[in-house]
């Protein structure tokens, strides 16, 4: 026993030693390598916890963050221009733009038919631009409904001037949309065919479909290698952020999450620009509904692959570096003005005329996350939120299909915080009732959640994370993101919503984007507690009795294939 206690404390020493280092290498880094030294930084917490967890595993494995392909980094501004006071996620204006709008901007929807509605209405007003990204959209009446008020208001935009001013710009996903006889570039030719200079619509194809492969896979199973699963709609200056999709079921019954961004031109216009840059490397829908890549753009699946990931990844990228440039000389000039007292002239002088914007208590960060082209911003700050949430915050995490990477899935079980996680039922999953195959994957989402719970506890940690179940008659689940509650604090600080699912596939495999609301404004975070408590009102607490109802029996051929595909649903 002696000789076992001695061993463990110098194995202590060795972590703190560990950790000590790390902490003095990413102190020595110079500030625009924020993405290793985040990464330092997550290595000397993970050692300085010295915890038993899981001890069958190797401490080497605490490395291979390292090892890793590099993410793109990104330099950080300089530390003098954030002001005093700033809020404590301040650290993510080092990886995108951030930008600073007053809580009265933003609104948080509820209900699927609160969603088509507005998107109707914001359609019908628009007078400069229409942007709308999203995996598909459907064929339905729903869906017709959408794309007749889309030509009617080109329509009168054409009479209204001659030569109108209004672009409308489409971005979906080529296997998804192109899915059927009557898909979603059927929906669309005839806005092609009528408005051939306002209307664009583009057709995301991953590179990595390509080849035998693209040739062997069918149709359906050729969605699984990846999307273009981005849902962002915005008119003129006003952005929805999302994770539904346009299609009857995300306008009626299937529950998703959604925020309103109202006169908010900065972040339009980002959104534009990151719609237009995959747009470019995306295939161009005709009007005789062939399609092809814009002059002298590499082609996703003929073409050279390394040639076009790069291109899209320099597209991309230029996008969120211009922007979060723009931004910090916007912050650097209000800074400096403030340090010498122009501010309250120039303010003065805004009240006089009527100019006067508030003060922003509301900060929008967009993440993206596109593995296929070395980007990973979304992973990287997903990963620091949840290693940095401290002991006695919460975090609310929900996604409609439950299968956390392997790093999520260690950091929820190894960190601090109280964790609430609300997954689909199997009768709310999206695969419910499906044909073929597709209707055993609600079964492999309930084996995926056994193993996790299983995990939780054999770690005796069933007080600190909680799974709950979304259950509703006639209703599907599809929604994602979470919400950050500090220790001592009733209301959310922070939440990210849009498209990732904190999935393998999110992670690698997808285009994804979200965006990242910290608010210091009560009212707002009154917005986001009452969105969380009304999803979490329809579940139940899972309890190792939950595994033992009929509903949850997994056939043995589901347990053996499960992962094996897990990395593609």
């Amino acid at each position: 026993m002696a000789a076992g206690g001695s061993g463990r404390r110098l194995e202590l020493m060795a972590a703190a030693g560990g950790a000590e280092l790390w902490r003095r290498l990413s102190a020595w880094l110079p500030r625009g390598r924020l993405g290793l030294a985040a990464l330092l930084g997550r290595l000397s917490d993970r050692l300085s916890r010295g915890r038993d967890r899981r001890a069958r595993r190797s401490s080497w494995l605490l490395l291979a963050p390292l090892l890793t392909p590099p993410v793109p980094v990104i330099t950080a501004p300089p530390c003098s221009l954030c002001p005093e006071g700033a809020h404590r996620f301040q650290w993510i204006r080092n990886l995108v733009p951030e930008f600073g709008i007053s809580s009265s901007h933003v609104k948080v929807l509820s209900s699927p038919t609160e969603f088509y509605e507005l998107l109707k209405v914001q359609i019908k007003t628009a007078k400069q631009r229409v942007v709308m990204a999203s995996l598909y959209l459907g064929t339905g009446l729903l869906e017709q409904e959408l794309v007749d008020c889309l030509e009617e208001t080109l329509e009168k935009s054409l009479q209204a001037k001659g030569s109108s001013n209004l672009r409308v710009s489409i971005l979906l996903d080529y296997t998804r949309g192109s899915r059927g006889r009557k898909n979603s570039r059927t929906m669309l030719i005839p806005l092609l065919q009528r408005f051939p200079e306002q209307v664009r619509v583009s057709l995301f194809h991953t590179p990595n479909l390509r080849g035998l492969l693209r040739l062997l896979i069918p149709e359906r199973f050729n969605e699984t290698i990846g999307l273009q699963h981005i849902k962002v709609y915005l008119f003129d200056d006003n952005v929805i952020l999302s994770g539904a999709n346009l299609s009857d079921l995300y306008f009626t019954n299937r529950q998703d999450r959604y925020v309103l961004l109202q006169d908010s031109p900065e972040i339009a216009d980002f959104f534009t620009e990151l719609v237009d840059a995959i747009g470019d490397v995306s295939l161009q829908l005709q009007r005789d509904d062939t399609v092809q890549m814009m002059e002298g753009m590499v082609h996703p699946y003929q073409g050279d692959k390394m040639a076009y990931c790069e291109i899209a990844n320099r597209r991309v990228m230029e996008v969120i570096n211009s922007a979060r440039m723009r931004q910090e000389l916007l912050h650097a000039k209000t800074f400096h003005s403030s340090q010498q007292g122009s501010s309250l002239l120039s303010q003065q002088g805004a009240q006089a005329s009527g100019g006067l914007k508030p003060e922003p208590d509301t900060w929008i960060y967009p993440l993206i996350q596109m593995k296929p082209f070395g980007i990973q911003i979304d992973e990287m700050v997903t990963e620091t939120l949840l290693t940095e949430a401290e002991r006695d915050a919460r975090i609310y995490l929900t996604t409609g299909y439950f299968n956390l990477t392997q790093a999520y899935m260690d950091l929820i079980l190894g960190t601090r915080a109280e964790y609430r996680i609300l997954l689909a039922s199997p009768e709310v999953n999206g695969f419910f009732g499906a044909k073929g195959v597709a209707g055993a994957i609600p079964a492999a989402y309930v084996y995926i959640e056994h193993q996790f719970y299983s995990e939780v506890c054999y770690l005796h940690q069933q007080e600190r994370v909680q799974l709950q179940e979304y259950s509703r008659a006639g209703w599907t689940f599809h929604a994602k993101g979470l919400w950050l509650y500090l220790a001592g604090s009733d209301l959310p600080c922070l939440t990210l919503i849009g498209s990732p699912n904190f999935g393998y596939r999110s992670v690698h495999r997808d285009l994804e984007a979200q965006v990242a609301i910290v608010t210091e404004n009560k009212a707002l975070q009154q917005q986001l507690h009452q969105e969380q408590e009304q999803l979490y009102l329809c579940s139940g607490v899972v309890s190792s009795s939950t595994f033992e109802q009929p509903n949850r029996y997994v056939k043995l051929w589901v347990k053996l294939v499960t992962p094996l595909i897990k990395n593609f649903f």
